[in-house]
């Protein structure tokens, strides 16, 4: 059997920033991975929207109160969450053991926020299509959510021992660069999900 090889990365560091380093590519091609799962799951809502013509089936819009809130904390998240990338190229570990201590609390408010998201729900998940779709994206996303924000308790950990390599600085720059795919995977699905409605009301 004849073999070819489609790259080469034989050249590529094990430890440094963006696409000089091995894992960034992973890190890219998981991002690309689940980000192809938010785009099929947009694909759906506005597939079975354009099914029904009286859209949200019945269903009046649901408060986007707390989902507002949690969109405008996530995009905040932001400006802190860049600090970090700079503070691990730089690699100041004291600056950047109380960025990620401060990324940990944006990171549990956001799920406090998304609890209450939940709960202010007018409608079930099995209630109809759209109920469903409900549930499930916000799940989805929640949980995603939920897995960097681990993470990141993890890394905050793992900074203030007293052992802190370098690769570490790459590991918290790579979970830096999943939370702006978080951020940027939520906001088509906060218009689809809260804004879309009033479209089809109309």
């Amino acid at each position: 059997m004849k073999t070819r090889v489609a790259a080469d990365f034989s050249e590529l560091e094990y430890s440094g920033y963006d696409n000089r380093v091995v894992t960034w590519w992973g890190t890219l091609a998981f991002i690309a991975l689940e980000g192809m799962g938010f785009l099929l799951i947009y694909g759906i809502f506005l597939y079975v929207a354009w099914l029904n013509p009286e859209w949200p089936l019945g269903y009046p819009q649901q408060n986007p109160f707390w989902s507002t809130m949690f969109t405008a904390v996530l995009i905040i998240s932001l400006v802190p969450n860049a600090m970090v990338i700079s503070r691990c190229r730089a690699q100041d570990n004291r600056a950047l053991r109380w960025l990620l201590v401060l990324m940990c609390l944006i990171g549990v408010a956001t799920l406090v926020i998304r609890w209450f998201e939940f709960q202010s729900l007018d409608l079930h998940w099995d209630d109809n299509a759209y109920g469903s779709m409900l549930w499930v994206f916000l799940g989805l996303h929640t949980v995603h959510l939920l897995t960097d924000v681990v993470d990141t308790f993890v890394m905050t950990a793992l900074f203030f021992t007293g052992h802190v390599p370098q690769k570490r600085f790459m590991d918290a720059d790579e979970n830096a660069l999943y939370w702006v795919f978080v951020v940027v995977a939520w906001l088509p699905l906060y218009g689809l999900l809260y804004w879309s409605p009033l479209l089809g009301s109309g």
